[in-house]
């Protein structure tokens, strides 16, 4: 289940030159359901709570595939779930490249 939409916007970081973020949604969009939905079990700072956090140094051992497949399939035996229902591939790549950088911070 999805929360509702807060009114409030974060600036989201500019890709590397060498990479370039593809998505589906509006980056916007997507930076409140990594902020909203992720948080309400990664914890608000992703820090971690119901789930691990999601710092970039937490990520580190994860390629933007691996958590690609997590976004959408989820992990099974655990409380992650999957979300390939909400979110294109695309934006799973988006939302995997924003973690990665530190966007959530």
């Amino acid at each position: 289940m999805l929360l509702a939409t807060l009114g409030w916007s974060l600036a989201i970081p500019a890709p590397s030159q060498s990479q370039e973020i593809v998505h589906d949604k509006a980056p916007a969009q997507l930076e409140r359901m990594v902020r909203q939905d992720c948080g309400s079990c990664h914890g608000m700072t992703f820090k971690g709570g119901l789930g691990s956090p999601l710092l970039p140094e937490n990520l580190i051992a994860y390629s933007i595939d691996d958590l690609t497949t997590i976004i959408l399939d989820g992990l099974p035996g655990t409380a992650m779930p999957p979300w390939r229902a909400v979110v294109s591939q695309r934006d799973a790549i988006w939302m995997a490249q924003y973690l990665k950088q530190g966007g959530n911070n």
